[in-house]
């Protein structure tokens, strides 16, 4: 315990908890439960420096978050509604999360408020303790639906929305691979449904993990409308894909998390072209963003994006604390600046290629 302690000073030895599986988290099942939470204001993007510009996009502002309640925590994706405050999210232990965001005066993030967890019921009203049947990675508003992607036991399921927080899936979307092909912690963890007037015309996207072809890309598939079919993500480097969403011209961006030993934890947002999301595509795009524990990250695992009533694009990036004290809950705001534009800053490096 010595050693490991040790190892625990280092902010970097977070990531080397997690991947070694240390970090616990709880069993526990529940009814609906108000959620307090406590929120520090995270002002500075890059640690130590006033920089507000990465790539296209200018970071607004951030929070930690800490809670009493015991099931808060381990968030896996997160969806706002057309408000723009109120969310809907999903726990890898088998729980939803909903409430909304606060603001400053000046419109920067202040709190989350009316915080409530609920325990997610499979097809048949069933709830169960762990990850092995309840392992939520994704979720996605899909009109009067809501959809879930799971791990392990791997399926999208579909709630109705409202009344998601109480009822049992109604539904399974028929998903186009054998469960052989999928490793069972490296699943379809993206999931999200594209913008009525683009390429897709509504339909859901799934991206897995890391759940590899025989050409070593990451299968994907568009599980409904008019393009319906198989296609692969481009896989390179040690990123693997958390999460994902559509611009309003039907571009995506792609949330991708890193961790090996020699670097530990990175995050970066890769933005496919519509028109490169179709069946039989290798989708790629130009890297945006890349980050690492110079920067305010943690284990980075969902992605919203959203136009703010002032016509700018905002995205806001969530992480995962898989109930460890050596991680934490965070919530960080970007703009993302000259959004039609698909060429990346400068400053961004260069993606290695396969």
């Amino acid at each position: 315990m010595g050693a490991l302690a040790l190892l625990a000073r280092n902010y970097r030895a977070r990531a080397l908890l997690l991947a070694f599986g240390l970090a616990a988290a709880p069993n526990a099942m529940a009814d609906t439960l108000p959620a307090a939470v406590k929120s520090n204001i995270i002002t500075r993007f890059k640690i130590g420096s006033n920089e507000t510009r990465f790539g296209p996009f200018e970071f607004l502002g951030g929070l930690e978050m800490v809670s009493p309640e015991r099931l808060f925590g381990s968030l896996s994706s997160i969806r706002f509604r057309d408000d723009h405050t109120h969310f809907v999210g999903v726990l890898d232990t088998g729980h939803w999360m909903t409430g909304r965001i606060e603001r400053e005066a000046s419109g920067k993030l202040s709190g989350l408020a009316d915080v409530e967890i609920a325990t997610m019921r499979n097809g048949v009203g069933q709830s169960f303790e762990g990850k092995g049947f309840m392992d939520a990675e994704g979720v996605a508003l899909h009109g009067d639906r809501v959809l879930v992607s799971f791990e392990q036991q791997h399926r999208v399921d579909s709630y109705p929305d409202p009344g998601f927080e109480t009822s049992r899936a109604t539904g399974t979307m028929p998903l186009p691979f054998q469960r052989k092909q999928l490793r069972a912690n490296r699943g379809f963890e993206t999931v999200a449904v594209s913008p009525m007037d683009s390429p897709l015309k509504g339909g859901t996207l799934i991206v897995a993990e890391r759940s590899l072809d025989d050409d070593g890309n990451a299968y994907a598939a568009i599980l409904d409308g008019p393009l319906k079919g198989k296609l692969t993500l481009s896989h390179y480097g040690d990123f693997d894909a958390t999460d994902g969403a559509f611009l309003p011209n039907g571009d995506l961006l792609l949330l991708e998390r890193r961790f090996n030993m020699a670097e530990g934890i990175g995050m970066r947002i890769r933005r496919i072209k519509s028109s490169d999301i179709r069946p039989g595509a290798v989708m790629d795009g130009e890297i945006l963003m890349q980050s690492d524990f110079s920067d305010q990250i943690d284990n980075m695992e969902g992605l919203d994006a959203f136009s703010a009533a002032d016509g700018t694009t905002h995205v806001i990036i969530v992480s995962d604390d898989n109930h460890s004290i050596l991680q934490r809950n965070l919530m960080l705001e970007f703009r993302l600046l000259d959004s039609d534009k698909t060429t990346a800053a400068s400053a961004v490096a260069p993606a290695a290629q396969p």
